[in-house]
């Protein structure tokens, strides 16, 4: 699946970046279709978020089709959003008043590791962002089935580390999840600050990360 953008060939650092790191240093076990996975998400992502990539009579992403019964499921996750803002008034206004597919770039950013001070240059891509408010989030879809479920999908997935990245190149204090699950299409919320246990097991996580980053870019 192609996508247009040339937001993934900058050169800035990513949390993507950091999370193909981590990858190569500490491989674990992969579960399930992946790939598939992947798909799903990045059809959902365009369907709320870039309706312009999306060709909804004929089941089509950026001119490619896809697989009927793929884009259908999709839709339905698609739905189960929507449903869940017509309940979710936050959800609601996010839908529509954010900036989709907002780009950030953090020119020096600088980290510090035990004491280490070093810089990168960083860039993220928010799914949503409020410029009057000065915070976004993040969309994603999950095969939780319960709270408890979504709640540690947030750490396996290391989505605390991509928030807190997020947060600390917007200077932003406070951030969101959104996660449509793709087993029964319940909605989970996550609301973070800055400071919280999700905000700081996140920025631990990445700033391990991007110093191993550093080093490795020498």
């Amino acid at each position: 699946m192609h996508n247009p953008d040339t937001y993934y060939q900058r050169s800035e650092v990513s949390n993507s970046d950091l999370t193909a790191l981590k990858e190569i240093l500490y491989p674990r076990p992969q579960f399930g279709d992946r790939e598939k996975a992947f798909r799903i998400g990045s059809i959902v992502d365009a369907m709320i978020s870039e309706k312009e990539r999306v060709d909804f009579l004929n089941m089509t992403l950026d001119g490619q089709p896809i697989d009927p019964e793929e884009f259908l499921f999709c839709r339905e996750l698609q739905r189960a959003l929507r449903a869940e803002a017509r309940r979710d008034p936050f959800l609601e206004n996010v839908l529509k008043y954010a900036q989709t597919q907002c780009v950030m770039v953090n020119e020096g950013q600088l980290f510090n590791n035990g004491g280490f001070e070093f810089s990168l240059n960083t860039r993220c891509k928010w799914d949503w962002w409020l410029p009057s408010a000065h915070f976004g989030g993040d969309l994603k879809t999950v095969s939780a089935q319960t709270e408890a479920e979504f709640r540690n999908a947030i750490d396996f997935f290391d989505w605390d580390r991509s928030r807190a990245w997020y947060m600390d190149i917007a200077g932003s204090n406070r951030d969101f999840i959104y996660a449509v699950s793709k087993k029964n299409f319940t909605v989970f919320k996550k609301f973070i600050n800055r400071g919280d246990e999700i905000y700081n097991r996140g920025r631990e996580k990445y700033e391990d990360l991007a110093f191993k980053y550093w080093c490795f870019a020498l």
